[in-house]
């Protein structure tokens, strides 16, 4: 199970380690826009993008940042953030069934 947990956490950095080359470098090489952004300019909506700012890691990067290097970075914690919770849960879930079990063998 261990060799498992070690690979999957391979494919995930590998994975991270490769976005940047289709959600930066690709994207603005083929002029990728997000659909969303395409409609809403299509029926003449203001962008309020740097207005309405309200994801700490906007456009998935950091000031100081290259771009490929801050969606690194950003994907990292993303990964790192699901994970947590992927772990929160099953700590709580399995608190309750190991307490489940003991009730029921009293």
């Amino acid at each position: 199970m261990e060799n498992l947990d070690r690979r999957y956490m391979a494919l995930l950095v590998i994975l991270i380690l490769v976005s940047p080359l289709f959600g930066v470098y690709l994207s603005d090489l083929v002029g990728y826009h997000e659909p969303l952004d395409l409609a809403a300019e299509h029926v003449g909506l203001p962008d309020l993008n740097e207005e309405l700012n309200w994801t700490p890691l906007y456009d998935y990067g950091f000031p100081a940042l290259h771009p490929m290097l801050g969606y690194i970075v950003s994907g990292f914690i993303g990964v790192a953030i699901i994970l947590g919770i992927g772990m929160f849960l099953t700590r709580i879930i399995g608190n309750s069934e190991s307490d489940s079990e003991n009730e029921a063998k009293k």
